[in-house]
């Protein structure tokens, strides 16, 4: 199966944050056994501060400021969830 985009958005905050989602359908594989590609980012100032991806090799895994974990995926609407909820956590101990 050829990859089929499901959900691209790009939001620039005015903050200067840059939020951007993109995420896939693709024939399910060893590394993507749930059948989706994603990569959901939140970087400001040129600096990744949140994402969550399932790049070739690394599998699902999320990046938080400077730290890097893997992430147990298990529909898209709480991956969506759960990176949403870090943006504002990250936010929220910032001001």
């Amino acid at each position: 199966m050829k990859a089929r985009l499901l959900f691209r958005e790009k939001v620039e905050e005015s903050d200067g944050g840059i939020v951007e989602v993109k995420i896939w359908e693709v024939s399910t594989t060893k590394s993507k056994p749930h059948g989706y590609r994603y990569s959901l980012a939140y970087a400001r100032n040129e600096e990744l501060l949140v994402c969550y991806d399932n790049h070739t090799g690394k599998g699902d895994h999320r990046h938080y400021q400077e730290g890097e974990e893997a992430y147990k995926f298990s529909t898209v609407s709480k991956l969506i969830e759960d990176f949403y909820r870090d943006i504002r956590r990250m936010k929220n101990h910032e001001g």
